[in-house]
């Protein structure tokens, strides 16, 4: 019996919304439990996470045909497009010689406070010298390039649920 088989199209949205809600999850054990502060890249990742899980929720709550799951699936994956283009730039920050590295810029709630929406995200999507920092690793990875692994998964499961038969 192949996977194609055994997966249901609701039961395959339902595993990426919990994978994306323990991906989250991880996030914050991260900040809370292991004191380790997002940075305002690690923040728009965890916002692209959070809306891939959104899409996978509703899709399986709705359980659509075809076309909803096409709809579904594409609104998904330019989540995660966006999230994996976040992760490289991050992962671009962090490979920076130090002379190299943007200085800190202001803090996340003081650029949506003082800032027009617009100058605010831009900011907050070039990163700063924050970002560069390397606090995690696991198997010679970083948390963003992790994270950047994970969007590519999403992605591609997304795919397959957008042109799978079922």
């Amino acid at each position: 019996m192949s996977i194609r088989n055994t997966l249901s199209i609701r039961t395959t949205y339902l595993l990426i919304f919990f994978g994306c809600t323990g991906l989250n999850l991880t996030a914050l054990y991260f900040q809370y439990g292991m004191d380790m502060h997002p940075c305002p890249l690690c923040i728009t990742q965890r916002i692209f996470v959070f809306a891939v899980s959104l899409c996978a929720l509703l899709a399986a709550i709705h359980n659509p045909a075809q076309l909803g799951r096409r709809i579904y699936s594409s609104l998904a994956i330019i989540a995660a497009g966006f999230g994996l283009s976040v992760s490289l730039r991050h992962v671009w920050l962090q490979s920076l010689p130090e002379d190299q590295v943007p200085a800190c810029g202001p803090g996340l709630s003081y650029m949506f406070e003082n800032f027009p929406l617009g100058d605010a995200v831009n900011l907050l999507l070039q990163g700063d010298g924050n970002c560069a920092d390397i606090s995690w690793t696991f198997l010679g990875l970083s948390m963003p390039a992790w994270v950047a692994v994970c969007f590519v998964g999403l992605i591609a499961l997304n795919l397959w649920q957008m042109f799978r038969k079922g």
